[in-house]
């Protein structure tokens, strides 16, 4: 299975692994389905959120499925004043993709990408691959090293 996000990442000569699930017809909370499905601990599984910036700025965010986005945070980390979350159609229309599915990387239109620190320390990161329903199992420093991402504590809700 190819999607702009794996693309991205072999371009980058990247060493990741897909895998593919089953989302519940009315899964409605796509990072908790993920968990579920693949058994994964939810600290380690990002979910992709897009966010605009008082500046006019559309970022991607990554925080643990386990938390929430602190929009002060991520403001701080990209140097603005205010975040707001992006609409549903804004957040499509910018990816590519569909909520529940969006990828840190392989937007269609480039977007600077802030990862959560607590992401980056274990040895493993899952991310969704570009299309619900398939996540990617990467290295954190993979992850942000393809992706250009900023490291920050942006996660509002995790133990540090």
């Amino acid at each position: 299975m190819q999607t702009p996000a794996t693309i991205a990442l072999d371009r980058a000569g990247v060493e990741y692994s897909i895998t593919e699930y089953d989302l519940p017809a009315d899964a409605s909370d796509y990072g908790a389905s993920v968990v579920t499905a693949l058994g994964l601990d939810a600290t380690t599984v990002g979910k992709t959120l897009v966010a605009t910036l008082d500046d006019g700025r559309s970022v991607l965010a990554v925080v643990p499925v386990s938390g929430m986005l602190d929009l002060k945070a991520l403001a701080r980390a990209a140097g603005a004043k205010r975040a707001a979350m992006a609409d549903t159609d804004a957040a499509e229309r910018l990816t590519g993709t569909v909520v529940g599915g969006i990828a840190p990387l392989g937007s269609r239109r480039p977007l600077d990408v802030f990862v959560d620190d607590g992401l980056t320390v274990g040895p493993v990161v899952h991310v969704s691959a570009g299309r619900r329903g398939a996540e990617l199992s990467l290295s954190p420093a993979d992850l942000v090293a393809a992706a250009g991402a900023t490291v920050a504590p942006i996660a509002a809700g995790q133990e540090r």
